[in-house]
Parts: structure tokens; sequence; C-alpha cells
């Protein structure tokens, strides 16, 4: 009690722990997003299996802990000393401490942006309640952007836990009323859901997945009805603009399916920690 006192007291000791903090937790986000893709996947094969009546083969042991962190090209394990979020990657150049082969950039990327992400939240909120849970959605949020990048893939595992997280939180009005995240949630699956129905009953295709709904009702849950059309207004803006770099960067054409979790995900937290600050600079805008 006296160390949370002592960090509420004094800002930038709280804010640097969470910059420290955010370094590690990116780590493991890492993690969780190269393994779980592939636990889910055994999952469902275990069950489509034993559904059709199949043999089923006990898989090795596989899970966010186990087996330790390796090098994938020559299975080195990778040592406490080199498993330091960024301090490691910088010491070693960038490269395995066995093979020498690179390490992907992504790695330390990552724990830099979940740093700098997590610092935003604690500059935005203070030291407090409000800023410990939206750390939680913060991370949350980089977790499904990276899986849905790679795989194209929003997981219930992820999502639905922090949708129901957001709802219990604002039953006690952390960070909006519980009125205004109930009707969030049911907003921002209502209105992609009929977005993709009527893409499909005009076109016969499917513009979306049923993750991004679900996605939209955790942003709805967390800050209320009102961060939706925000959410809406700026995943768009910025998925067209990213999408198109992405497509001409990789020489694909247009009607290459595009990962659409990423920039809702974006677009949903600015919505909640400034989505006021918006609204009111537009109003100030418009003179309305």
């Amino acid at each position: 009690m006296m160390v949370w006192t002592f960090l509420v007291q004094q800002p930038a000791y709280f804010i640097g722990l969470m910059a420290v903090l955010g370094l590690l937790v990116g780590s493991f986000l890492n993690v969780v997003a190269h393994r779980l893709p592939i636990m889910l996947e055994r999952q469902w094969r275990q069950e489509a299996q034993q559904m059709l009546g199949l043999p089923t083969e006990e898989p090795a042991q596989f899970n966010l802990c186990w087996p330790a962190s390796h090098c994938p090209r020559c299975k080195h394990a990778i040592r406490a000393w080199e498993n330091i979020p960024l301090l490691s990657y910088l010491v070693l150049g960038g490269r395995c401490a066995a093979c020498k082969q690179p390490i992907g950039a992504r790695y330390p990327v990552v724990e830099v942006v979940c740093a700098l992400l997590s610092v935003a939240v604690v500059w935005h909120s203070g030291p407090g309640l409000e800023a410990l849970v939206l750390l939680a959605l913060t991370w949350s949020l980089l977790a499904l952007s990276l899986i849905d990048l790679d795989q194209q893939l929003l997981p219930d595992v992820l999502v639905l836990p922090t949708l129901w997280l957001g709802l219990t939180v604002n039953a006690f009005g952390v960070v909006v009323p519980l009125f205004d995240a109930l009707w969030g949630a049911v907003a921002g699956y209502l209105s992609l859901w009929t977005v993709y129905w009527v893409f499909k009953l005009l076109t016969g295709k499917e513009g979306m997945g049923y993750g991004d709904f679900k996605l939209l009702a955790l942003i709805g849950a967390w800050g209320g009805w009102q961060v939706v059309p925000l959410s809406l207004l700026l995943s768009s803006v910025i998925g067209v603009v990213a999408g198109l770099c992405v497509l001409r960067l990789r020489r694909q054409s247009v009607g290459t399916a595009i990962a659409f979790g990423p920039y809702l995900a974006i677009a949903g937290w600015i919505a909640v920690l400034w989505g006021d600050e918006i609204h009111a600079f537009y109003l100030q805008l418009f003179g309305m």
C-alpha cells in the first residue's frame, strides 16, 4: 500500500515503471501472438477428429510456457540474459547468440510499441485504477492486432474475456457508466453485423469476419456507445490508407483480403482514451 501511495504521488516514477512493465508485457505478447493460434489449431483439430470418430494422437505439450523459447533455426535455448526485452536484442546485435542468424525486428518493435502505449495510457489517465484497467485493454488490443495481422483471426479466447472485463469494470463506472457500456457493446456488435449482411445480400460475398463484430462490441463495452461511430470512422480512414499502402508494397490487387481488426483496434483505442477531446474539437471546429 505504501508503494502504491508513493507511485501515485510521484507520477514520473509511475510512468517509468509502466514503461518497463510495457517492455516485459510486449515480450510476452510476442509469445502469445505466435503460440496461441497454434494452440487453437491443435485444439480444433482434436475436436474435429473426435466429432468425426477419427483416431486422435496425444500431441506433444505446447502452450505459452512450454517448450522454452529457442532459436527457430538452430534450436538454441534462449538463456535468461538473452531474453531481456529490447536490451538483449541490442546487446546481441539483433542476432542469435549461437548461430548468428538475424533475429526478427518485430520482437523489439512490439516491445517498444507496447511500452510507448503503456506510457501513453498512464500519461493520459494519471496514476490510478483507470490507468491500470486501460492498460489491460491496451495489451489485449495489441495482442489481437498481432494475431489478426498474422492469421486474420480474432480469437474468442481473448476477445470475449476482454469484453466482459470492460462491462465488469464499468459496472463500477471506472471508465464510463454501465448503461453506456452495455449499449456500447450492443451498438458495436449490431453496427458491423448490419454492414456485413447488407454487403453480403448486395454482393453475395462476405466483407468481414464475425470477429470484427465482437471486437467493436468490446470497444463499445469499454468506451460506451458514444465511441462506436468514432471508432468506425477512424478505422475506415486508417484502414483505407494503411491497406492501400500495404497492398502497394506487397504488389497485391485491391481485391486481396486484409485484416481489419488492427485498424479497428487502433481506432477503438484512440476513441476510448481521447474520444471526448476529439468530439469537443470537432464541435469547436464547426462552431457548434
